[in-house]
């Protein structure tokens, strides 16, 4: 990691554009890839998964939002109310901007290969990938709530793979806007983040949200949050208490990632097919098998830390889609793994097991992710009325 450190050159973060949501966008579509075989469905009462409570076979069923444990849901799903708008309920507004990296400090340039890696020979838990530089942008789009007062403090909620700029994702404002008005959770503000593009080791998304270390947490403390002040006149929490962080697949591990390296900067945390196998790559003798490690050492041997985790995954999620056959690339075998050792380790963790889902657990997700977040800010003082 040190390497990599001294390897980022130095710059400020100024290129800001707000824009509206409705923005057009110009970008052209892009060529739809090859789908991987669907990957086989694994029982939930298969040999070390843990005992669930269950609560399949009744569609819009989701596990209660004040106890922690497992639990069953599916097959069959409803979208959660709190997806739509409201009568009454005061809507938050969503604004973007835009960083473009030759201007960072951290992750400038980006990384991106032209062809997957190989299995390296002298070790089979990492891949040979040549890379090559590039400059690319990021959009950070920003949902600001209603609630909020000026000059107070407030707490936030930072997810990864945010939308791309003109194409904000309105599901996650509306779902706050709806808590929020219940109080079922704080007026909090969102800042969704795009990644620097590409898929896994050796492209600039991998490199930010795999590897194992809290330099991403560093550069969104130190680059991306001074912008959302500045450009917003916000004044986000510095207790980690009041921050969150989110992501599916590869940003779920992001989001964890963050949490156990910066337990002081981010202490809630939600995924959705969290990618919890050995996908870090440059390889790290510190942590050899990446994400995959949480489960196998780190979690188990260390002392339990101050972090609110909710998890979910499919039971149709990825299994080995790449060219490494490590043992360490189950979606679903990795998630079970967590949850079992959360519970031996005394965490507060909630895990849902969502039957007829794939990676990114599909349909579920509009069902469950309402009270994914209302579970995960259990505990925090509700915003006082203005």
């Amino acid at each position: 990691m040190k390497q990599l450190r001294n390897a980022l050159l130095l710059g400020l973060t100024l290129s800001v554009a707000v824009t509206p949501a409705v923005a057009a966008d110009s970008t052209p579509p892009v060529p739809r890839k090859a789908e991987r075989p669907q990957p086989p469905t694994r029982p939930f009462d298969a040999p070390g998964t843990p005992k669930f409570t269950r609560l399949d076979g009744m569609p819009g069923a989701n596990a209660p939002t004040d106890v922690d444990g497992d639990f069953l849901v599916g097959p069959d799903y409803l979208p959660a109310p709190e997806l739509k708008v409201q009568e009454g309920v005061p809507q938050g507004k969503v604004v973007q901007f835009s960083m473009d990296s030759k201007e960072c400090k951290l992750f400038n340039p980006g990384i991106a290969r032209d062809v997957f890696g190989t299995v390296d020979p002298n070790n089979p838990k990492t891949l040979i990938v040549d890379t090559h530089p590039v400059d690319y942008k990021r959009t950070v789009t920003v949902y600001i709530p209603a609630q909020v007062v000026a000059g107070r403090e407030v707490p936030f909620l930072v997810t990864h793979d945010g939308p791309g700029m003109g194409h904000p994702d309105m599901n996650l404002a509306h779902i706050l806007d709806n808590l929020i008005a219940e109080r079922r959770v704080p007026a909090m503000v969102a800042i969704m983040i795009s990644s620097g593009g590409g898929d896994a080791q050796g492209h600039e998304r991998g490199r930010e949200y795999d590897t194992m270390s809290g330099l991403y947490a560093e550069f969104i403390e130190t680059e991306v949050l001074p912008l959302v002040e500045k450009n917003y006149a916000l004044k986000l929490t510095k207790n980690p208490d009041g921050r969150a962080t989110m992501g599916t697949s590869s940003g779920g591990s992001a989001a964890l990632i963050m949490a156990w390296y910066r337990p002081d900067l981010y202490r809630r945390v939600v995924t959705l097919s969290g990618t919890f196998v050995n996908q870090q790559w440059p390889f790290n003798p510190e942590t050899p098998d990446g994400a995959w490690g949480f489960h196998s050492k780190l979690i188990p041997e260390a002392q339990a830390k101050p972090i609110r985790l909710w998890m979910s995954v499919g039971d149709r999620d990825l299994l080995n889609p790449n060219v490494m056959r490590d043992d360490m690339h189950d979606w679903v075998d990795a998630n079970n793994r967590m949850a079992s050792v959360l519970k031996a380790k005394g965490y507060h963790y909630q895990y849902v097991y969502c039957l007829n889902a794939g990676h990114g657990i599909g349909n579920a997700r509009a069902q469950i992710l309402p009270s994914a977040l209302e579970w995960v800010w259990k505990g925090y003082p509700l915003t006082p009325t203005p």
